[in-house]
């Protein structure tokens, strides 16, 4: 009898199909928290509200991709991979759709408002941060083109350039993190120790965005690199 279990069917044709399905969710995931911020720096608490679930329920559906994933995933591949790297790779995708859940739970949880003059930078922190999430989303689309050609050739140079072209992008997310974290510290005698502490974290998180869609790129570079 024929499994019903789409994930399965993936499986059946590619190891590495599910891993791209499962990036493409965190990537619908990540895509919510621009808007999420939008509501934050408006005031608009259904809104806010409203992007938090949606980030929830994305969140969710890349757990169950992830899950199903772990447990359908052969103990020995007759390909060029090991099961570890792929296991990494799905590792620092999920972490990606966490942090997006961290952020969104924090916003609603507590109370926030963004502090005088940071709105501008924090919303180009946050669009770098998913320019950062999309790039390492068009890399794992690669993956099915690097294991045809045994992770050499020419796809494998264009995915080292993608990859450089990621890190350069998360260079650029760290460099506004930390002007954004100069920007808060500078206004510290005017806010509370404890709103200074959840802002500080948050802009960690939102920075963590962009660190793990490097990774996802690093592992991938890493297996070329075998």
């Amino acid at each position: 009898m024929k499994s019903t279990n789409p994930l399965a069917a993936l499986f059946g044709r590619s190891p590495f199909k599910p891993i791209q399905l499962h990036m493409r969710v965190v990537i619908e995931c990540v895509a919510e928290v621009p808007a999420l911020f939008e509501a934050l720096a408006n005031g608009d608490q259904s809104k806010l509200e409203a992007q938090k679930t949606l980030i929830f329920e994305k969140e969710q559906a890349a757990d169950e991709i992830k899950n199903q994933l772990r447990g359908h995933l052969p103990k020995s591949l007759l390909m060029p991979v090991d099961r570890r790297d792929l296991l990494d790779v799905l590792a620092m995708q999920d972490s990606i759709a966490d942090t997006a859940q961290d952020i969104a739970g924090l916003l609603v949880e507590r109370r926030m408002e963004v502090p005088q003059g940071m709105a501008e930078p924090l919303m180009a922190l946050v669009s770098r941060c998913v320019d950062t999430c999309n790039a390492a989303g068009k890399i794992i689309e690669e993956l099915d083109e690097l294991v045809e050609m045994g992770f050499r050739g020419r796809e494998a140079n264009q995915v080292e350039e993608m990859v450089t072209a990621l890190n350069k992008i998360e260079d650029e997310t760290d460099e506004m993190g930390m002007a954004l974290t100069r920007s808060l510290f500078a206004q510290e005698d005017s806010m509370s120790a404890v709103s200074v502490m959840f802002w500080y974290q948050l802009i960690q998180w939102i920075g963590d965005l962009a660190d793990y869609a490097e990774k996802v790129g690093d592992r991938l570079r890493l297996l070329i690199a075998r």
